[in-house]
């Protein structure tokens, strides 16, 4: 009966743990915005190596942006415990907090609309992925709160 009920607990918190992992650290995520040739939720890489544009690439479909024709970048995150699954799966999920970072992109397109773009960011190209936005488009970046300000310059 013991090692049932040890497996049962182990398998649950493997189960938390994967379902509060997200996107991967390197990675992104098209999260929405007004692009419809991307479905939201679409998990991909993005970069800012190219000097022209910023990129989102995945299986499904990619974008580019012209750093030239961006008009604002707004950063910001949202951290929350997930008491619902914790309660219904584990109450170990209730240590486990999930930070994620998104990133919110409007800009020009080709016939002059407006359009936007909301990424999530993986936690390891968050703070270049901002300083290179704002280096080759000439603009700060918005910080939504003060949270998010201090967490994208690593302090």
């Amino acid at each position: 009966m013991f090692k049932h009920l040890l497996a049962l607990t182990l398998s649950s918190c493997l189960f938390v743990f994967a379902a509060n992992a997200g996107i991967g650290s390197h990675n992104a995520m098209y999260v929405g915005g007004t692009v419809t040739t991307i479905k939201e939720g679409t998990e991909g890489k993005s970069s800012t190596a190219d000097e022209k544009a910023f990129s989102f690439t995945s299986k499904h479909g990619s974008l580019a942006i012209p750093y030239e024709r961006m008009n604002s970048l707004e950063y910001g995150q949202k951290a929350g415990r997930r008491v619902g699954l914790a309660i219904a799966v584990s109450p170990i999920a209730l240590l486990s907090k999930k930070r994620r970072h998104f990133l919110t992109v409007n800009y020009l397109d080709g016939t002059e609309k407006q359009q936007a773009v909301v990424m999530e960011l993986g936690k390891d190209t968050v703070r270049t992925t901002l300083a290179t936005l704002e280096a080759r488009t000439g603009r700060k970046i918005e910080y939504q709160d003060e949270e998010a300000r201090k967490s994208s310059k690593g302090n």
